[in-house]
């Protein structure tokens, strides 16, 4: 772990070099006197020199073992040494010192020719993955090193100009400029062999390593012809050189680093404030050194503050616009959940749901998405295709339904957007899917509520007919029956009183029944607590430990006592039947105007697919007929929990946490 922070250290250390060698260089060029100052203000080696040690720095921190990074870097140092190099040649044959000067011009030489060919041959050749296109291109490889050495050999003995040069080799100068013409046609030659090679390799791709290629090869291709039109057309070369290292970038890393969106964003950003920032600080020194030239300090203080005024605003302009090139038209994620919230806000739970289905098929520029929510409920935006991609969505542990994403069109950077899109809405989307689910179990609830009431009456109304009205009006015959015999004959009256009797007793368990079902009597009897206390004793059996804790719970709503009751009872059910526990604790307590009903126990928990049962309904239903929750997981720690939460005040409906 050291050595690789160490490591990533050192190759950031040496980007920072390459960062100011170029800077120094164009500093230095501007102080030249106009008949050492070169003809071009700039050459692809100047853009080679700043981007490609950045970009290769980077590459390197991420995959150390990369050659093209390796290539990248070295290529872009010898280009950044080349520019050095030959600004101070003019700076010190402008001072007089044509002796350094020659030996600064013979110095320049070699990592000219060697940063070229890396940049301009090797780098083509090798990228996007460090391999070759195929052995055929072997040979180019020692062809174009030798090139490379070869011109700068020629360029370092060739006979005096402007400069004098202890290293000229007077043989050689009736044959210098055929020979260097020809190594420079050469050279060329390689230049466009390995965009060649880039073409092939391009040709012979499946689709998505094409897409990774195109813009290294669209790039790389600009250059060599700015380099093919000559010297005119340098300045435009030097231009477009910039964007080769980032084309290679986005080529090698596409696929494979999550968030490369993010490192180009901040790239471009830095970039752009470093450029303009830059400009702005020398521009406004010089100014101020013209104009109070005798007040250095003056001078400086003023650029500074002028650079920092235009710095924040400038930040959010390039942020915007580093946006807009890499997401298009969709933007940060981040503006998708603000929006996403607003059309949430605007619109009832199924509206919502369909919003929210709209604003991730926008994001993520797929033909068609959908929501699922469990118990049938589905939304549709486009077509989702035969086989989308399903995403499950989970809400506080708990399932509540799938997020189906139809195929993606066109879109760039694809991969890394898409799953920050996926990962910044996905919540959203489960919360909005959650309260889709809860008003459509709600209104199942309140029509099942208006059922189950017609139909207890139904039964009620039987029962009290068929069974209590039939035995009292058997027992009113009886006692005329009683009263008949009771001075004729007394043990026949005895006997019919006995009857009486037993049918006394079995209309007193009758209506304990019916009074049993409309209101457990323990809640009567014991209290919330004691009866649910009693209800786990009576429900497990022994080798189940069962522990209440209840909290002063005042009193309570007579239909919260029950609906508290019925979720505690079913839950003891769940635990003695499926749950396979040692241990079960049952929390009552009164939070605010909540009451709090957790059941936990320490058993083998939910299963990974499971359906929503009977009891597990009933207990929803029961909560949500009084305007409550009931939320059954698995938590991390094992085992089951049923945590409801009712009102604890009538009228008022509870607040989910």
């Amino acid at each position: 772990m050291i050595y690789g922070e160490n490591m990533r250290l050192a190759l950031w250390a040496m980007a920072a070099v390459g960062l100011v060698i170029v800077p120094t260089a164009v500093v230095i060029q501007i102080g030249l006197p106009p008949e050492w100052t070169p003809a071009l203000p700039a050459t692809p080696d100047y853009a080679a020199g700043f981007a490609f040690p950045l970009v290769g720095a980077f590459l390197l921190a991420h995959q150390p073992k990369l050659k093209i990074a390796w290539l990248m870097y070295a290529g872009g140092m010898c280009s950044a040494i080349c520019v050095l190099l030959s600004v101070l040649t003019n700076r010190a044959a402008a001072d007089g010192d044509l002796t350094l000067a020659g030996a600064l011009n013979n110095l320049a030489a070699l990592p000219w020719t060697l940063g070229g060919v890396m940049l301009a041959v090797l780098v083509p050749l090798f990228a996007p993955d460090g391999r070759l296109p195929s052995p055929r291109w072997r040979p180019l490889v020692p062809i174009a090193v030798t090139g490379a050495v070869t011109q700068a050999f020629l360029f370092i003995t060739a006979g005096k100009t402007r400069l004098p040069n202890p290293l000229a080799i007077d043989l050689f100068q009736p044959y210098h400029r055929v020979l260097y013409n020809a190594v420079y046609v050469l050279m060329v030659v390689c230049i466009v062999a390995a965009l060649v090679s880039f073409t092939v390799r391009m040709r012979r791709a499946d689709p998505v390593t094409r897409r990774q290629i195109a813009w290294p090869l669209f790039t790389f291709a600009g250059y060599v012809v700015c380099l093919l039109l000559g010297p005119n057309f340098w300045v435009l070369g030097a231009l477009w050189t910039g964007l080769i290292p980032i084309a290679i970038m986005v080529s090698v890393l596409r696929y494979r680093l999550f968030g490369i969106d993010t490192v180009i964003s901040h790239t471009i950003v830095a970039a752009g404030l470093i450029t303009v920032v830059s400009a702005v600080y020398f521009g406004v020194g010089a100014v101020s050194s013209l104009l109070v030239s005798s007040y250095h300090q003056v001078a400086g203080l003023a650029a500074a503050l002028f650079a920092g005024a235009f710095f924040q605003p400038l930040r959010r302009a390039l942020q915007r616009l580093s946006d807009r090139v890499l997401y298009g038209r969709v933007g940060d994620p981040r503006l998708l959940a603000d929006r996403l919230i607003q059309e949430v806000r605007q619109a009832d739970p199924a509206g919502a749901l369909g919003a929210v289905v709209a604003v991730v098929r926008d994001g993520l520029a797929v033909a068609g998405a959908a929501v699922e929510v469990l118990d049938g409920l589905r939304v549709d935006s486009g077509t989702v295709g035969e086989h989308p991609r399903a995403i499950d969505l989970v809400w506080h542990g708990e399932p509540v339904g799938r997020l189906l994403l139809g195929p993606c069109g066109p879109r760039r950077f694809a991969v890394s957007h898409d799953e920050r899109v996926i990962a910044t809405l996905l919540p959203y989307v489960a919360d909005v899917a959650h309260a889709a689910r809860m008003a459509a179990d709600l209104q199942r609830s309140r029509e099942r509520i208006l059922a189950a009431r017609e139909e207890e009456r139904r039964r009620l109304r039987r029962d009290l007919h068929d069974g209590l009205g039939q035995t009292l009006g058997a027992m009113a015959m009886t006692i005329n029956m009683a009263r008949i015999s009771i001075s004729r004959s007394p043990g026949t009256a005895d006997d019919l009183l006995q009857d009486l009797r037993t049918g006394m007793d079995a209309v007193a368990g009758d209506i304990r029944d019916l009074v049993y079902g409309l209101r457990p009597p323990a809640l009567d009897d014991l209290g919330l607590t004691g009866a649910v206390a009693s209800l786990g004793t009576e429900t497990l059996p022994p080798v189940i430990k069962v522990e209440v804790v209840a909290d002063e719970l005042g009193e309570l709503p007579a239909a919260v006592e029950v609906a508290a009751y019925r979720i505690v009872q079913e839950a003891l059910t769940n635990v003695r039947r499926h749950a396979q526990a040692g241990k079960v604790l049952i929390l009552l307590a009164r939070e605010e105007e909540q009451l709090v009903v957790r059941i936990e126990d320490d058993g083998v928990g939910l299963p990974e697919h499971r359906r929503a049962g009977v009891g597990t309904a009933s207990m929803r239903e029961r909560a949500a007929e009084l305007g409550g929750t009931c939320a059954i997981i698995s938590p991390d720690s094992g085992g089951t929990l049923v945590e409801a939460r009712l009102p604890a005040v009538a009228g008022q409906p509870a607040r989910s946490s």
